[in-house]
Formats: structure tokens, C-alpha cells, sequence
């Protein structure tokens, strides 16, 4: 009795302690992350309030006018507020908004940021119905809308427009339908990052559905959809209408992406205006000249940047590694290349850059195959690494990234390759159905690159063969533009950078005076001098050019912005939140509101809710930093399970409803378990388990995992069990590699689950107990996560198993 009793006082104490240590973590982890929704029995609220978005873009020539209609219902008991994330085109001017209530239309004003949000709380406390829309980052907006009452129906409508810039004479339109979740450190502190995902391969409740019309002055053709399944009708030889299929009603996983040329090859280039009473706006488009020979090519030199990270496990590292092998594989004999792994870490191939021979391109595609997904997102560091490696003398310099771009630092990646460009050219590739745009673009833009976006396997070899196109040889370079007897100012960009592909010159400000004279074109080919001249009074102002106000307006705020997030200036600030107001146009400082005069909410107050979106299509749980469904297995990495202690009744904890009436402390539980790889407990955090005699202290280990002993088979086989264990074997070694930041404390340890199999085939853990060995806690978690994922037969049933990592 005695010895049970000095047993269970070791236990407690070691819980004790693991509970204390879990708060010290808690306490200093102060960052926000994404986490996965877990939705309660209660049918009192709503969580899925969104029920619908309907999109309709017109396209004519080069501006496109796109119309974005939320639905929002409560088909609760509980009145809502309903805080919804989601993206939009880098590119988008938005310029509108409305909220409608039964019969009710209410337009929606622009606002400073600050005085918007305090109307919305100050309508919400009154009980009105109001919407607000905020901008998180350019391609990240905020939706609030409060006091959905049970029953009620609130359709929000926001407008935006942009221009679409072709390379190599094919235009594309996309639509982001989803905002995938960005890995935070421990400095960032903005609260749209903690926002709930629902688990890989769940879909959303809420419906998507698309409509685009195509306008040009010229035939249009090949026209594709190469991200959902579309209907394309063609109306006349210059219009075509492309319609949604019925079969992707639940397709908002993924980027909306269409593609079209025009006839010839041509592109809709030449001089646009717009006369105001106020101001007057132009835009010219220039089609560059053809391409030079390869013969004129200088010596080349590539440094591949590859994100190996949790968020491009699967799917998307897949991509990449087919990506460097097409990119790799073709180098020139001459050409010079490195490849940099970056994850939380950085690894590099070598010190320096090697020739393009078949031995280093083979070593090159072995390091690059090896590579399974794992870890943070640690983008800027990797940066650093590869902009300090010494460069070549005479050999031009190309860095290319391939990454989803799922990080909180854009503007610290966007300053270091501002100030890296005097040696390097910066071409970013987004990897997945539904990256972070702004960041990819962003370092474009800066970098005087051009960004590309691979969202299949399938699109990877062509998508390889247009960069090499593009990097082959400048098309134009030391470029000028001069006007003469045409008065412009505010023109963006100031200058105008080297052109690397098929891909028109943009340029747009404001004129003063009659729309006279002449704009000149001078550039340099490999062939010689360029010159191209355009006759102002040949092209008339056009009422139907009223976007390009709001385009020049978000140029000059996109310009402004960078700056911004670089050093925020208030002079600059105040210039943003000018044009913002002058322009009504969504921006960091302004933010349209919306509010219903009627007090439509009394005697309650709303629950607010995150409207939970689906992980975007071909991205693993891996985004989401590993996290599980056993909540309360977050706890400190360095903690480590003993042998013997259940966790059962932690399982049915976290299935309850207690968990989805609490997202505060759930946030906060995925947050320790997003962030287990930058905090790595040292000595003298860790708990020390050998003191209490339950374990051993560890030695190397593998991470391999096997087979156990098969208590229970059910109604299964032996064989069945084995097989579907086998076949999960990768997934299983995944969560090792993946937290391996805390030990498995002992050379081999042994878990039991007990599993309950639903004749659908869902998988449900009832209970897991280490029965030797001990094993770091976060393994532990991501193993339970998995093994709730095991292809098992679809019959009801109840199974125990061990497994063993060695």
C-alpha cells in the first residue's frame, strides 16, 4: 500500500509540475495562430453563418469589375456576430459596398479605419444591424457583421475593379477564394491570424459560385479554366461568358483561374483616358518588342530557394520538387546554381554556387527529393543567407523562391530584397491552390521580377518552361518615357524597369489640359535602339473609363503602403487615409461601414463567432502547425507523457461542447502547439522524469514506426489492422521528424489506442496510454491526430493496438 501510495505521489507531482510549466508557456506565449474548429452539440448557434458567395466579373479590354455578394443567415436560436476572413486580387481597387436586410438597402460609406470601427461597435451595443469591411493586408480583407438575428437573412455586396496584365499575350483573371493560414512567430500580434480552420479535405458548408463576361475589341480565344470545372460560351468572336459548373458548388478551396489570348497574339495595348471634372487620368499599355536570340545571353547564375515547411507537406512540396527538377535539369552547361531547404531552419547546398554539370544536378534533385514538409515558415532568414553568398563576377544573378508564402512578414522580406537588388534578380514561385499573393507579388514588385503560380502538379513542366523563357535575356532595357505637349504629373511608376518577358508596359498618372501631343517610348533591345510614339489626340476620353481613377488611386496607394510597412512615416500615413477618403477606396486606414438605422436587438447580446474556412485544396493539417483534436494534449513541448497514464478522458473533453463555448482559451492551446519548434525547451526547462524513477533517460533514436501488439480486433482482422497501420507508416514517421524538437526520452516506446471505426469509416480515439518508454508530448498529440485519420474498413467496430517507435 505504502508502495502505491509513493507511486501516486510521484504521478501527481509529475502532473503538478507539467500543469505549472504548461502555464509558464502560456503566459509567454503571446502570439496568435490559426487552430481547427471543433463544433459543439449546441444548435443554439450558428457557426457556419455564411451561407453563400456569388461572384459576377466583367472584363472589358484590360479593366476588369468584379462584384462580390455575401449571404449571411442565422439559422441559430442565438443572435451572431459573424467575423469573416477572406482574400481578393493584390491587384483590387475596392470602391463599393451595401448591405441589404429584408427590404432594406443600406449603402455602405467610407471611413477613416479607426472612427469605422467605432461606429460598428457603438451600432453593434445599440442593436443594430451593421457590416464592416477592413483591410488585414492588401489581399486579406476582415468582414464584420453584427446582430444577425435568428432567422435573418443579410446580404453584403462590396465592388472592386483592377487591370489585367498579360504575359506573353495571355490575360488571366483569378478570383482568391480562400485565405490560408499564415505561420506567426512569437513578435506578430494581429488577431486575423487566430482564426479557425476546418480540418484537411472538409469542406465548407457555404456555397461559391462565379460568373465572368469577357469584352474585347479584339477575338478572343483559348479560353480555359484550369482551376474548376467551367461551361465557356462563346456569344460573338470578341465576347465569351464562362459560367461555373453545378459539380462545384463547394469548390471555394481553391483560386478561381481563367486564362485567355487574343487573336494574333495581340494584346489590348495603346493610350486610355478619362476626363473628370476634377482630375483626368490616363493609362498606356505597350506591347515590348519580340525576344532576343539565346546567342546574346550572358553567363547565368540561379540560387533556388525551396520552402520545405509543415504548410507545403504533401501536395505542395510535390510541386516544388517537380518544379527545381524541370528548372535544374535544364540548365546550360555554362550556367552556375545553389539550392537553399528553408523551413525553421536554413540548409544550403554549398558555400557556393556550382557548375551545372550532371553529377551537381543529380545531387541537387536527390536533396530536393529527400524532403517531406516540417516546421515553421522562417522565409526571411533564408533570405538573408542567400542575398550574403558572394556573387560572380560578369554572371547575372537570378534567386528564385518557391514557397505558398503562408508568413506574417511581408514587409521585412519586401525591405531585405529592396536593398539586395543591386546583385540579384528575385522571381517568387507560389506553390498550392491558394497562396498568400500579396507576399508573392509583393517580392515581384520590389525585386523587378515577375511572379508566378503553380496550382497543379500538371501545370509545372509549362509553368518551368515560361520562366526559362523569361530569364533568357531582358526583351527591353534602360528604358524612357518622354511627353511632349502632354502635361502629365503623379505618374507611377516613376521609372520604369527593365522588361524580362512578353509583357506590356504599364504606366498610368493624371494630365492637365487639353489631351494634345505626343508620348515617346525609348528603350534598348539586344538588337539595338527602340523607339515607339503614341498621338494623344488620336484617342478620346471615355466616360467608360471611370475605373481609372480608382486604379491610379490604388497604384499610388500600393506604392505608399510598401513604403509604410517598411518605416511607418505619418506624413504617409495621412496621404493613404487621404486618398482612401477622396477615392473611397478600401485601405489599411479607411474601412467602409454600413448600419441599419433600425434597434433590431434589445434584451440580448450576440455571440460572436469566426466563420471557420477550409484548409485550401492540396494543404495538409501540417498548415494549421500540427495541431489535433486533443486540446488539452497542449501543453509545453519538453513535457513528456509517462508510461501508463490514460488520456480517455482528455478525449472526451475535447469532443464536448465546452471546447467550442471557449475559443479563447482554444486558440490559446493551438497556439503552444503551433509554436513547439521556436520554443524548444532547454535543461532547465524541461521536466526531469528520471528523478521520479518512471523512465529512462534516452538515447538516439530513428522515429521509425511499427507495428505493436493487436489486443482487440473486433469485427476486423489481424491483416486489416496491419495493412491500414502499414499503409499510414510515412504519416505516422511524420509527426517524429516534424516535432523532433523534444526527444522520445527513451531508445523505444510503446503507445496503446483504442479506437472506436463507424460504419461510414470515420475513426474515433477513445483512449491512448504509453505503456513503456516515454515520449514527448507533441509526438504523442500529432500521433493521436493521425491515427484518428487510419483508412479502416467502413464496419462499426472497436479496436486496440499499440505501435512502436524506435
Amino acid at each position: 500500500m505504502k508502495k502505491v501510495t509513493r507511486l501516486l505521489t510521484q504521478v501527481m507531482v509529475v502532473v503538478l509540475v507539467m500543469l505549472l510549466a504548461g502555464s509558464a508557456y502560456a503566459e509567454k506565449d503571446k502570439t496568435l495562430s490559426p487552430f481547427f474548429f471543433v463544433k459543439s452539440d449546441s444548435s443554439d448557434v450558428d457557426h457556419f453563418s455564411l451561407k453563400s458567395t456569388t461572384v459576377e466579373a466583367n472584363v472589358v479590354g484590360v479593366i476588369a469589375d468584379v462584384t462580390v455578394t455575401q449571404v449571411y443567415r442565422n439559422d441559430g436560436k442565438r443572435p451572431l456576430e459573424t467575423i469573416y476572413i477572406f482574400p481578393a486580387s493584390t491587384r483590387a481597387a475596392v470602391y463599393g459596398m451595401k448591405m441589404t436586410i429584408g427590404e432594406r438597402t443600406i449603402t455602405a460609406k467610407i471611413e477613416k479605419k479607426e472612427e469605422a470601427r467605432k461606429q460598428y461597435e457603438m451600432a453593434k451595443e445599440e442593436g443594430k444591424s451593421a457590416s464592416l469591411l477592413e483591410q488585414q493586408r492588401p489581399n486579406v480583407f476582415q468582414m464584420n457583421v453584427a446582430n444577425i438575428l435568428p432567422g435573418d437573412t443579410i446580404k453584403v455586396e462590396l465592388k472592386y475593379t483592377e487591370l489585367l496584365v498579360p504575359t506573353n499575350g495571355v490575360y488571366e483573371f483569378v478570383y482568391p477564394t480562400v485565405v490560408g493560414p499564415r505561420y506567426a512567430n512569437q513578435e506578430n500580434t494581429e488577431k486575423w491570424v487566430a482564426n479557425p480552420y476546418l480540418h484537411e479535405g472538409q469542406s465548407s458548408p457555404a456555397t461559391f459560385d462565379i460568373t465572368v463576361k469577357v469584352t474585347s475589341g479584339m477575338p478572343v480565344k483559348d479560353m480555359t479554366c484550369t482551376s474548376h470545372k467551367t461551361n465557356i460560351k462563346y456569344e460573338s468572336s470578341s465576347v465569351a461568358a464562362v459560367k461555373l459548373d453545378g459539380s462545384e458548388g463547394n469548390a471555394g478551396n481553391r483560386d478561381y483561374i481563367l486564362n485567355y489570348r487574343l487573336s494574333g497574339g495581340k494584346i489590348e495595348s495603346g493610350l486610355i483616358l478619362y476626363n473628370n471634372k476634377d482630375e483626368n487620368f490616363f493609362l498606356l499599355m505597350v506591347e515590348p518588342p519580340k525576344e532576343v536570340t539565346t546567342a546574346q545571353i550572358p553567363p547565368r547564375e540561379y540560387i533556388f530557394i525551396v520552402d520545405v515547411s509543415g504548410s507545403m507537406y504533401g501536395f505542395p512540396l510535390e510541386i516544388s520538387k517537380k518544379l527545381l527538377k524541370d528548372l535544374i535539369g535544364n540548365l546550360r552547361t555554362t550556367d552556375m546554381f545553389n539550392v537553399l531547404l528553408f523551413a525553421g531552419g536554413s540548409s544550403l547546398m554549398s558555400e557556393k554556387s556550382v557548375p551545372a554539370t550532371p553529377e551537381n544536378i543529380t545531387s541537387a534533385i536527390a536533396l530536393i527529393e529527400g524532403q517531406k514538409g516540417g516546421g515553421g515558415t522562417e522565409l526571411l532568414p533564408a533570405l538573408k543567407r542567400v542575398f550574403a553568398l558572394p556573387t560572380m563576377e560578369h554572371y547575372s544573378r537570378s534567386v528564385i523562391i518557391a514557397t505558398d508564402g503562408y508568413i506574417t512578414v511581408e514587409a521585412e522580406v519586401f525591405d531585405l530584397i529592396r536593398r539586395s537588388l543591386g546583385n540579384s534578380n528575385v522571381f517568387p514561385f507560389g506553390i498550392g491552390t491558394s497562396v498568400n499573393r500579396f507576399l508573392l507579388e509583393g517580392m515581384a514588385r520590389v525585386g523587378l521580377g515577375e511572379p508566378f503560380v503553380i496550382a497543379s502538379q500538371e501545370e509545372a513542366p509549362a509553368m518551368a518552361e515560361k520562366f526559362r523563357k523569361l530569364i533568357a535575356s531582358p526583351v527591353l532595357t534602360n528604358i524612357t518615357i518622354e511627353y511632349d505637349k502632354f502635361s502629365t504629373y503623379d505618374v507611377e511608376p516613376l521609372t520604369v524597369p527593365d522588361v524580362m518577358a512578353q509583357r506590356p508596359i504599364v504606366v498610368f498618372g493624371k494630365w492637365r489640359g487639353a489631351a494634345t501631343g505626343q508620348i515617346t517610348l525609348k528603350g534598348e533591345t539586344g538588337k539595338g535602339s527602340y523607339v515607339q510614339r503614341f498621338d494623344v489626340s488620336k484617342t478620346n476620353p471615355a466616360e467608360t473609363n471611370s475605373a481609372l481613377r480608382y486604379l491610379w488611386a490604388r497604384k499610388r496607394v500600393e506604392l505608399l503602403s510598401d513604403y509604410n510597412k517598411l518605416s511607418l512615416d505619418a506624413a504617409r500615413v495621412k496621404e493613404v487615409t487621404e486618398l482612401g477618403l477622396k477615392y473611397n477606396l478600401l485601405t489599411d486606414y479607411t474601412s467602409f461601414i454600413a448600419i441599419d438605422t433600425q434597434v433590431r436587438l434589445k434584451d440580448d447580446k450576440a455571440v460572436t463567432i469566426r466563420q471557420p474556412l477550409p484548409l485550401p485544396k492540396g494543404v495538409s493539417d501540417y498548415a494549421v502547425g500540427g495541431t489535433m483534436a486533443f486540446k488539452s494534449l497542449a501543453a509545453p513541448a519538453a513535457a513528456p507523457v509517462p508510461a501508463s497514464e490514460s488520456v480517455s478522458a482528455q478525449a472526451e473533453r475535447a469532443n464536448g461542447p465546452t471546447q467550442a463555448a471557449e475559443p479563447k482559451k482554444q486558440a490559446k492551446e493551438e497556439r503552444q502547439l503551433l509554436h513547439r519548434e521556436k520554443d524548444k525547451a532547454d535543461s532547465k526547462d524541461a521536466i526531469d522524469l528520471t528523478k521520479t524513477g518512471v523512465v529512462a533517460s534516452g538515447k538516439a533514436d530513428s522515429g521509425m514506426v511499427t507495428v505493436g501488439v493487436i489486443k482487440d480486433l473486433g469485427t476486423l482482422t489481424d491483416k486489416q489492422i496491419r495493412e491500414a497501420l502499414h499503409k499510414h507508416q510515412d504519416v505516422l514517421e511524420r509527426c517524429y521528424a516534424q516535432y523532433r524538437g523534444g526527444k522520445l526520452l527513451s531508445a523505444v516506446v510503446e503507445v496503446e489506442f483504442k479506437l472506436q471505426v463507424n460504419s461510414d469509416g470515420l475513426v474515433k480515439v477513445l483512449s491512448t496510454t504509453v505503456l513503456s518508454g516515454n515520449v514527448d508530448k507533441s509526438i504523442l498529440a500529432c500521433l493521436v491526430e493521425k491515427i484518428a485519420q487510419l483508412p479502416l474498413p467502413k464496419t462499426k467496430t472497436t479496436v486496440t493496438f499499440s505501435i512502436v517507435i524506435k
